[in-house]
């Protein structure tokens, strides 16, 4: 029997999907006929496959309907212009069913709970503040006594929400015999409002219920800020599920084309590959000839023809014409997993990053324990007032309180953040400002980076308007990046009337007018069976009439707007910087000829990683600048990396920068404001060094109360925010950190020119 009876209870299709949402997730595959993916998280056994594929198989213009148990997907092709009724169908027969989004983001938890703590305790402070302030003007007994009952009503339950985040880190740091800068934190402020509570009680005249709450509120600011950065730094792998592609036409040996997700497709499959669309797998070339774009995979600007038997990588845009494949590997061993697994190893290494907050707690904290434990000891001894020694080993807790210590270095990088976004810099990860301060390498990719990516006409192209018009309108008529350039300069001349427009992938367009056969491409090609002028060799793609060449056109990749200034900028400050790129050694040499820079060609992604690990084992600090797929891991890789807004979503998310404006004047520019941070939070930390040298010995000697404690303590973090507020970042960059000295023998990678 199954275990899904027919009087099940019903689930409507609650998210009210209509005909036209149907359309849109559907996908083409041939004649007509269509494919929709459903997800069906209700199947539970075979009985429910069955019932499934039954009553959708019963439904009009449904031609194949199969049910995944292990997935709990149901797979549907079907014909016509309207869909047939599918979820209302297996709403019918109990079956809740959506459609399938594998690409769904979720929402980050731990940041909504910060948001909330810090709602709750910035609401707490200003209330408990203005009570304070009631009775620092001064008031009658019992209205003070009133006041402070109610502070203690309102700081009770905030303590016992917004506290959490760092009660929690304590006791588990605790628990392991260890401290951290939590650990002062959850004990001054638990103290401050122990102590505060029995002076309510005994109707007291002095409650630092302020002190607790505030300093909850200025530190939940600081957490807030570096979970955010954090977050954003651990996207990279998610990127590439967005790049990626979701799935592939899968043609069966009866015939039958099912469009299978990435993660069902086995090696040995037969897929087939429409022009536009992204390779799923690795397989191997068995029909068709077409042109890839091998941009994001390994650097290469250069569209590479595709014949039968050639080896395809994930990835891999098929440009030109359909070809058929077959899978060689599953996804999990495609070549874009292991850019994942590569990029994880990155992104684990450097975790291993202690920011400097975080190193000086482990001196701090047991230096505030030990200070407040033996005033309290001393003070005992010399006067045998318990609540005198504990009312001032509070003081001395409060005062000491590592507020400042907290706020030097996420003020200042708020400060710098906003900075960098008057530039049009996005910062992802605040530890990356401390690390980009450091670097004495620059490594740069070439495409799409030190480049635009989009090729040009260049100037020795010595073409007339109306060659230059002729050869557009033919262009036009495809998508390969040599024609959308020539297509995109064919601006007036004489219009060329084209009786027929055909594309041979791999070696261009040939058209028919009324002088006879035109052919725009490949130089060979285009003048036939006739021997190629020398002068015309060097050119990237020839216009003929008939096999006699009428134009000759070079394009090459031009240089992104700033890269001559900001090359120059970097190299002035005594950094060493270099090319490191997929691309051909021929057209990378080029581009280094002309910056002045040395160079490593036809670079794999491997190779890249190998490259920067070989350097910051030589004790360097490398700054990556890249944009592709291929360049994700190095720039995960690499002490910090930056990216421009036009980089695959991938190399944005694996990057710690992002400049959102086109030139590569942002490299230098985001180095002088790291540097400029870099000396504030140094002060930041001398200021607060220098606070509690004054301060502690002043509260040891019993001269302040805890109330003056949390003044003193938030005048502190006023100084420490106010300096932060003079950053301004140079428009030249400092001298660098370290000594930069002289490697090109101590390179092991590849062809340095």
């Amino acid at each position: 029997m199954s275990c899904c009876a027919p009087g099940a209870d019903l689930c409507l299709d609650k998210a009210g999907t209509s005909n036209e949402e149907i359309l849109l997730s559907s996908r083409t595959l041939r004649d007509g006929l269509r494919q929709t993916d459903l997800s069906v998280p209700d199947i539970h056994c075979g009985g429910c496959l069955q019932r499934i594929e039954a009553a959708l198989s019963k439904l009009d213009g449904v031609t194949y309907a199969r049910a995944n148990l292990s997935a709990r997907r149901v797979t549907i092709q079907w014909c016509g212009d309207t869909p047939p009724p599918l979820i209302p169908t297996l709403t019918a027969i109990g079956y809740q069913a959506h459609i399938r989004d594998v690409g769904a983001d979720g929402k980050d938890p731990a940041l909504s709970k910060l948001l909330l703590a810090l709602a709750v305790a910035g609401f707490a402070t200003s209330n408990i503040m203005l009570l304070s302030v009631a009775n620092w003007s001064g008031t009658e007994a019992g209205t003070r006594d009133l006041f402070h009952w109610i502070s203690a009503a309102i700081a009770l339950p905030t303590l016992a929400y917004s506290g959490q985040v760092f009660f929690r880190s304590a006791w588990r740091s605790l628990r392991r015999g260890q401290t951290n800068m939590d650990v002062p934190i959850s004990i001054g402020v638990l103290l401050a409002f122990s102590m505060s509570l029995w002076e309510t009680i005994g109707h007291g005249p002095h409650a630092y219920f302020d002190a607790s709450v505030s300093l909850l509120f200025f530190l939940l600011i600081g957490r807030t800020l570096d979970h955010v950065m954090r977050e954003r730094a651990r996207q990279a792998v998610n990127g590439l599920a967005r790049l990626s592609a979701r799935g592939a036409l899968w043609q069966r040996p009866d015939g039958a084309q099912i469009y299978l997700p990435v993660d069902e497709i086995e090696p040995g499959m037969t897929i087939l590959l429409a022009a536009g669309e992204r390779v799923a797998v690795d397989c191997r070339v068995i029909g068709g000839h077409s042109e890839l774009d091998y941009a994001l995979v390994s650097g290469e600007s250069a569209p590479q023809p595709a014949a039968e038997g050639m080896e395809l990588q994930a990835g891999i845009l098929n440009l030109t014409a359909p070809l058929t494949v077959v899978a060689t590997a599953a996804a999990k061993n495609s070549f874009l997993a292991e850019m994942v697994r590569m990029m994880e190893a990155a992104e684990a290494g450097r975790s291993a990053y202690r920011r400097i907050a975080d190193r000086a707690a482990r001196l701090y904290a047991p230096v505030v324990h030990a200070t407040a434990l033996l005033t309290f000891v001393g003070w005992m001894v010399a006067t045998g007032d318990a609540h005198r020694a504990i009312t001032i080993a509070i003081a001395v807790l409060i005062i000491t309180c590592p507020c400042a210590l907290g706020l030097a270095v996420p003020m200042v990088h708020v400060v710098a953040a906003r900075r960098l976004f008057d530039l049009g810099i996005m910062i992802k990860d605040g530890s990356a400002l401390e690390r980009l301060a450091g670097v004495d390498t620059v490594i740069f990719d070439k495409t799409g980076t030190l480049t635009t990516g989009r090729p040009l006409l260049t100037p020795s192209s010595d073409v007339d308007v109306n060659t230059l018009a002729l050869a557009g309108t033919i262009a036009a008529h495809s998508r390969h990046p040599y024609s959308r350039a020539l297509a995109a300069l064919s601006v007036g001349g004489k219009p060329t009337r084209l009786d027929a427009v055909a594309e041979f992938p791999g070696a261009g367009l040939e058209a028919l007018s009324s002088e006879g056969v035109l052919r725009l491409g490949r130089p060979d090609w285009a003048v036939a069976e006739r021997p190629l002028d020398p002068a015309y060799r060097d050119a990237n793609v020839l216009l003929s009439c008939n096999g006699s060449c009428i134009a000759a056109f070079r394009l090459e990749d031009s240089l992104r707007a700033g890269a001559h200034d900001a090359i120059a900028e970097l190299k002035r400050s005594g950094l060493h910087v270099e090319i490191l790129s997929g691309d051909s050694e021929t057209r990378v040499g080029t581009i280094a000829d002309r910056l002045g820079v040395t160079f490593a060609a036809a670079a794999c992604p491997a190779d890249k990683v190998v490259c920067i690990t070989t350097e910051k084992a030589a004790g360097r600090k490398v700054l990556m600048v890249g944009d592709g797929l291929n360049d994700a891991p190095a720039l995960m890789a690499a002490d910090v990396s930056i990216a421009p807004g036009s980089a695959a979503d991938v190399g944005r998310n694996a990057a710690d920068f992002v400049f959102l404006r086109e030139s590569l004047l942002a490299v230098p520019q985001a180095l002088a404001i790291a540097r400029d941070a870099a000396r504030l939070v140094r002060q930041n930390f001398g200021l607060a060094i220098a606070y509690n040298v004054v301060a502690i010995p002043v509260a040891v000697l019993g001269h302040v109360t805890p109330l003056i404690a949390a003044v003193a303590m938030s005048l502190s973090s006023v100084i420490v925010v106010a300096n932060a507020l003079r950053l301004h970042g140079g428009s030249r960059i400092s001298p660098p950190m370290a000594t930069t000295i002289d490697r090109a023998a101590a390179l092991n990678y590849g062809p340095v020119k």
